[in-house]
């Protein structure tokens, strides 16, 4: 055997030897994360059927389901009314979820043996994939517009969190009668107080629909937010007021739910669970007052529920959206929910 052949050889057996050992890595991992178990206070689940159309028993809320075991990031489907309910649980899994008129938005994760990627997948009222995208970076908002018709999601490209200023986002949006897919809202025609604006820091994120062609976002740049009004159709965004975060549309769609940066806070936790009256631009600030890390999602025109983080990874909580009342636990091991009429 030649010096080059067995170079060649040492080589292959090289690497066949590491990808063999990263699969034990990855496959024990996996391992240990099927085999923890749902602590003693965690809602029952069991498997079912979990449907994203209208049901004859009332409202469903449905979520990724985080309680540890074979079912976790599972979508889960309790009553509106009753959402400490024993949870029915179905296949697939999504790090990121939202849902209207029997159109689901999957953000997923697809592992592979040196790192994972991530992907959309669009599902039917019987979370049946009708398509799938790629995804350029990590899942972190989705939102479907109130007739199903729009889809959006934002991902960061680079960075992993909103808590600085060292990160990138694309936003995207896609119409679901003719799968035609904006790749990236920052080619849309911006104008930031007044005035036409272009900038590479530029950053738009947390889409929120009022209808098939209007929506709310973030832009973001210079260190600063703005709430955006957008218009899929003429592909522009024009500023509507400042120092907002990932925007929720209430019912309604007179207010918007948002994450507001108050000052004095850590860097770490920087916000306030904070709704906008659009008519009169008037601020309420909610009666929870831990840092809020999440688009907010009003469960009727009273109620916002969101995301804080648990033994489990998340919990969800509400809070009443005129200021008055106080936080409570609304699901425990939950993430990423969606009320569904």
């Amino acid at each position: 055997m030649t010096l080059a052949r067995r170079l060649t050889v040492l080589v292959t057996a090289t690497v066949l030897l590491l990808l063999a050992g990263t699969w034990t890595v990855l496959r024990a991992a996996d391992t240990t994360r099927q085999d923890r178990r749902a602590s003693a206070d965690d809602p029952p689940s069991e498997p079912g059927t979990v449907t994203l159309g209208p049901r004859p028993d009332g409202p469903r809320l449905v979520f990724r389901s985080m309680i540890w075991g074979p079912h976790r990031d599972e979508l889960a489907s309790v009553p509106l009314d009753h959402p400490g309910a024993t949870r029915t649980v179905s296949a697939p899994d999504c790090l990121r979820f939202h849902a209207a008129a029997g159109t689901g938005s999957c953000l997923q994760a697809v592992h592979g043996v040196l790192q994972d990627t991530y992907r959309v997948a669009i599902l039917d009222r019987d979370l049946h994939e009708l398509r799938h995208y790629d995804l350029a970076g990590i899942p972190t908002r989705t939102r479907v517009s109130p007739s199903g018709h729009m889809v959006a999601w934002t991902v960061f490209v680079g960075g992993d969190s909103y808590a600085g200023t060292d990160f990138s986002t694309r936003t995207s949006i896609l119409d679901t009668r003719t799968w035609t897919l904006q790749e990236n809202l920052e080619t849309y025609t911006a104008t930031v107080d007044g005035k036409p604006h272009q900038a590479p820091d530029t950053n738009i994120w947390g889409v929120t629909f009022a209808d098939d062609e209007h929506f709310h976002a973030t832009l973001a740049s210079g260190g600063k937010t703005w709430l955006v009004a957008g218009n899929a159709v003429e592909h522009t965004l024009t500023t509507l007021h400042g120092n907002v975060e990932c925007p929720s549309l209430s019912p309604d769609g007179t207010r918007i739910a948002y994450k507001k940066r108050v000052p004095g806070l850590s860097e770490d936790e920087p916000w306030r669970l904070h709704v906008l009256d659009l008519k009169t631009m008037a601020e309420t600030a909610t009666a929870e007052q831990r840092s809020i890390d999440d688009q907010a999602l009003w469960l009727d025109d009273h109620t916002l529920a969101y995301a804080l983080a648990s033994d489990d990874g998340s919990a969800l909580w509400r809070v009443p959206a005129d200021g008055t009342g106080s936080p409570a636990l609304l699901a425990a091991a939950a993430l990423a929910p969606a009320v569904v009429r």
